[in-house]
């Protein structure tokens, strides 16, 4: 699986996902003056130089493409924050805490952004570890999952894509082994009650 979303086992495609994520806010700093931007989910501006504005991603990203603004690195994403973040997934079984679309937002700044991200290469590589990790993490509960153990907290888009599909068809598995189990308990009972025996003559109803 190694942090890719497979189309047999999940719900949504990687570009769905990414799709999704676009709508995160980023922070971006302009590098001109900008009126405000009018779009049907919302507006956005006016703009000033070196005043940093909340945007949605894709709007981040097109306004980046055309030279109009920086794109200010998550503080997640600091190589002090994934460092402590890689060391804790490590030593937990349990997940950390990462923005619910930290796989896309992350990959989406590593192809149109990467001058913006100081420490880049290091970044991506603490980023595909926490990703691997994580995973791997994934694929463990996947063998130990039972109907009674479903738990996980933390789990990001991707993650929760990939499980989602095999959890609910686990899951209907179990209630039909169990409702099978409790029919044949059931029979098996009555099969035991004592049989009340009805020896007594049938009487003939006398015809009016």
């Amino acid at each position: 699986m190694a942090g890719q979303s497979d189309s047999t086992m999940s719900l949504f495609s990687s570009e769905e996902i990414e799709f999704m994520a676009e709508d995160e806010m980023t922070e971006i700093v302009p590098n001109l003056r900008m009126d405000s931007l009018n779009f049907i989910c919302g507006d956005y501006g006016p703009f000033l130089p070196q005043l940093a504005a909340q945007v949605p991603l894709w709007l981040a990203l097109a306004l980046k493409k055309r030279g109009k603004c920086t794109i200010r690195l998550p503080q997640w994403m600091s190589v002090e924050n994934l460092t402590r973040v890689l060391e804790a997934e490590r030593d937990s079984h349990a997940f950390q805490p990462l923005p619910f679309h930290y796989i896309e937002i992350s990959r989406l700044l590593f192809d149109h952004a990467r001058e913006d991200i100081p420490d880049m290469y290091m970044v991506r590589s603490l980023v595909e570890d926490i990703r691997d990790v994580r995973f791997h993490k994934v694929e463990t509960n996947l063998e130990k999952f039972t109907a009674s153990t479903v738990t996980w907290k933390n789990m990001s888009a991707m993650e929760v894509n990939v499980i989602r599909a095999f959890a609910g068809r686990a899951l209907q598995a179990f209630y039909k082994h169990d409702n099978e189990q409790q029919t044949q308990d059931t029979d098996r009972a009555l099969d035991k009650q004592p049989q009340i025996p009805t020896d007594r003559p049938k009487r003939n109803l006398k015809p009016r």
